[in-house]
C-alpha cells in the first residue's frame, strides 16, 4: 500500500503542538501509515526534541518529494516564522499566533497543490491568534476561507462512534435559533454525503433530540415538532437512511455499540461531551467539505504544562492514524 503524504503544521510554539509531534513521530508504527511532513521551525522542533529527551534526527527539506519518512529523522519544512528564543512558552503571544498561522497556511497551500493527501492539525491558541491580528478564530474558520470552502462540516471519530455537528460556536440560545427544519435536512444530506466519501457504506443516522426526551410530544418544548421532526422527514424523503430525534442522554450509547453508523448532534456541547467522556485522548476531529482531508486533535494548547515534555501524544498519534485511514 503507498503511504500518504500527510502535513503537520506545528501549531502554536508556545503550547504543546511541537511536543506532541516529536513524540508521535518517535512512534515507529506511525510510518508504516503515513509519510510525515512537518511544518514549523527547525529552531521550535530542536526545542521540543530537547525538551522531551528525543533522539529523532532533523531532516531540512523544502519540497515533499526530499523526504526521508523513515523513523529516526523527522522531516521538516522550515518557514522562519519564529525562532524559539523570542518565544515565552506556556504564554499569549502575538508572534506565536502569526506563525500559527503561517504554518497552518503553508500546510493548506501544499494540500490545495496536491504535494500532500491530507492535513494533521495540532493545537493553536484563539488569544494568541487575535493578539497578531489573524482574521480567524480557528483552524475551522482558517480552512473555510483559504479553500473558499462554504461552512465545513465538523466530525468527530472516537473508537467506532462517528459525530457530526448541526451548530459549532455559538452560545446554546443562539444555536437553538439555527435548528430549523431547512438546516436539519441541508446537514443531513452533507452528512450522508460526508460518510460517503469516507467509504462508509451502511449509514444510518441518529439525530439527537434536543429537549428531555426529545421534547416528549411537546410536554417539554416544541422544537422538535415544529422544526427537527420535520427536517429529518424531508431527508428520509430524499432517500437518506435517518432516525429520530432519539433523546440525547441514550443515542450516544447505542451509537457507541453499533447501532447508529453517525450521530447528529444539535449543538457544540452536545457532542463534545459525548465523545471525550468517551475517550477524551482518542477523539479525533475530521474537518468535511474541504478539497482535501483534514484531521485535528481535539484538545487545546495546555499552556500549563508546555515545555515540561510531559503532555501525551497519544491524541496526535490518533490524529494522524484517522487521516491515513482515510486518505
Amino acid at each position: 500500500m503507498k503511504r500518504s503524504i500527510i502535513a503537520i503544521p506545528l501549531g502554536d510554539p508556545a503550547g504543546i503542538g511541537p511536543e506532541i509531534v516529536v513524540k508521535a513521530l518517535g512512534n515507529k508504527e506511525v510510518y508504516t501509515w503515513c509519510r510525515p511532513v512537518v511544518i514549523g521551525d527547525i529552531s521550535v522542533i530542536k526545542h521540543a526534541i530537547d525538551v522531551t529527551n528525543s533522539s529523532l534526527i532533523i531532516n531540512e527539506v523544502t519540497d515533499v518529494k526530499n523526504g526521508t519518512y523513515d523513523h529516526g529523522t523527522i522531516d521538516v519544512i522550515s518557514l522562519q516564522a519564529i525562532h524559539m528564543d523570542d518565544v515565552t512558552v506556556g504564554s499569549v503571544q502575538a508572534a506565536c499566533g502569526r506563525a500559527s498561522f503561517a504554518y497552518v497556511k503553508h500546510a493548506i497551500e501544499l494540500a490545495l497543490n496536491k504535494d500532500v493527501q491530507a492535513i494533521a492539525t495540532t493545537p493553536i491558541n484563539k488569544e494568541s491568534l487575535r493578539e497578531a491580528g489573524v482574521p480567524h478564530i480557528g483552524h475551522t474558520e482558517m480552512l473555510e476561507s483559504l479553500t473558499a470552502s462554504h461552512d465545513p462540516l465538523t466530525m468527530f471519530e472516537v473508537r467506532n462512534m462517528r459525530i457530526f455537528f448541526l451548530t459549532r460556536h455559538l452560545s446554546l440560545k443562539d444555536a437553538i435559533n439555527e435548528m430549523t427544519k431547512q438546516r436539519v435536512h441541508d446537514y443531513l444530506i452533507r452528512c450522508d454525503d460526508a460518510l460517503k466519501t469516507l467509504g462508509v457504506k451502511e449509514r444510518l443516522i441518529a439525530v439527537a433530540g434536543l429537549n428531555p426526551h426529545s421534547g416528549e410530544g411537546g410536554l417539554f418544548g416544541r422544537e422538535e415538532i415544529d422544526e427537527i421532526i420535520p427536517g429529518i422527514k424531508k431527508a428520509q424523503e430524499e432517500g437518506i437512511d435517518v432516525v429520530g430525534p432519539v433523546p440525547a442522554d441514550s443515542v450516544f450509547y447505542h451509537a457507541l455499540n453499533g447501532k447508529y453508523d453517525a450521530v447528529l448532534s444539535l449543538y457544540h456541547d452536545q457532542g463534545h461531551i459525548a465523545a471525550k467522556m468517551t475517550d477524551f485522548e482518542k477523539t479525533v476531529s475530521i474537518t468535511n467539505g474541504l478539497p482535501f482531508l483534514r484531521t485535528s486533535v481535539d484538545h487545546g494548547t495546555a499552556f500549563d504544562i508546555a515545555g515540561k515534555g510531559i503532555a501525551s501524544d497519544v491524541s496526535m498519534i490518533e490524529c494522524i492514524k484517522v487521516a491515513a485511514k482515510y486518505c
